[in-house]
């Protein structure tokens, strides 16, 4: 699924080469939403474009607008670091 909507996006890059450009972001919002459906979930990528089409007006200031990074770093078990409280004691 997430492939078909990457492709539909690329079509309509190409349908609107020929017409000048007018993003005020950085990466443009079809390039954005190609990023983040490589990187998310069909849910959330749906979810990141459709609030960066939402942004993308007159009033805006524009700019470099990347794709949010995951703000959690999860430790496997195997990681925990050396006395961690939740380290098992044997």
């Amino acid at each position: 699924m997430k492939n078909w909507v990457i492709k539909m996006i690329k079509k309509y890059q190409e349908a609107t080469s020929t017409k000048n450009p007018t993003c005020k972001y950085h990466p443009s919002c079809s390039n954005y939403a190609i990023d983040a459906y490589k990187n998310y979930n069909i849910f959330y990528a749906s979810l990141l474009s459709l609030w960066r089409i939402i942004r993308c007006n007159p009033f805006s200031r524009g700019g470099y607008d990347p794709i949010p990074k995951f703000k959690k770093n999860h430790i496997q078990p195997n990681q925990i670091p050396k006395g961690h409280k939740h380290e098992k004691s044997d």
